[in-house]
């Protein structure tokens, strides 16, 4: 019987490093597809959960949170369109790219887990906002993306409408918090160990290694 490692992502959709970490623990996953189980549950995290709606110019927003330049803001789209494009997912930066509030979305990922639709949707919604300069704060183009990944739409509609998942996304934000995850992405393997940041694809596989070896 193969073991099984459950890998737990605290994460959020318009945050770079998040799409960048996943990517590369995804290519450790499948150095052992076909020896290890992957168990694979993700989790909200809100970079900015006081975020109105229509979102911030992303540049501003990041000299005004971080006191990011200009020159460090164009560098930095630069290293990660690269970073991305060698592990396969488009960064499409823009000038009036902008950053959104979340916790809608937060809330359509936390339904979509009942239809083991979680993953997929998760790499859909990075797509839009990074790739096809979506407003991921919008409705529509959130339940454009549920029915992408093949979820119902007027459910989905139903679930934004109603905000049936708000109380929980907000309750499992604060269990993340309280166990010390401050910053994303932070990836948990078998309940255990937290490796935070996008680590490279290396330190995923010996974390996976190791687990496996451990469970046989």
């Amino acid at each position: 019987m193969q073991p099984t490692v459950k890998i737990d992502i605290v994460s959020d959709i318009v945050c770079p490093w998040c799409i960048i970490g996943y990517k590369r623990l995804e290519k450790a996953m499948q150095m052992f597809e076909d020896t290890v189980t992957f168990e694979l549950h993700w989790h909200p995290f809100e970079l900015n959960p006081a975020m109105p709606e229509g979102g911030e110019n992303l540049r501003a927003h990041l000299a005004k949170k971080y006191g990011t330049t200009l020159e460090g803001s164009i560098a930095a789209r630069q290293r990660l369109t690269d970073m991305g494009a060698e592990l396969g997912f488009t960064f499409n930066y823009y000038d009036e790219m902008r950053m959104y509030n979340t916790f809608k979305a937060h809330q359509l990922l936390n339904w979509a887990k009942q239809y083991g639709k979680q993953t997929e949707l998760h790499l859909t919604l990075f797509a839009a906002y990074f790739g096809e300069q979506k407003a991921v704060d919008d409705t529509e183009v959130l339940l454009a993306a549920a029915s992408q990944v093949g979820l119902d739409s007027d459910e989905a509609r139903e679930v934004l409408d109603s905000g049936r998942y708000a109380h929980d996304v907000k309750v499992i934000e604060a269990s993340w918090m309280s166990r010390g995850v401050q910053a994303v992405p932070a990836v948990i393997f078998n309940e255990q160990s937290l490796l935070s940041g996008a680590q490279p694809t290396a330190i995923f596989q010996a974390q996976i290694e190791a687990l496996a070896m451990a469970a046989t």
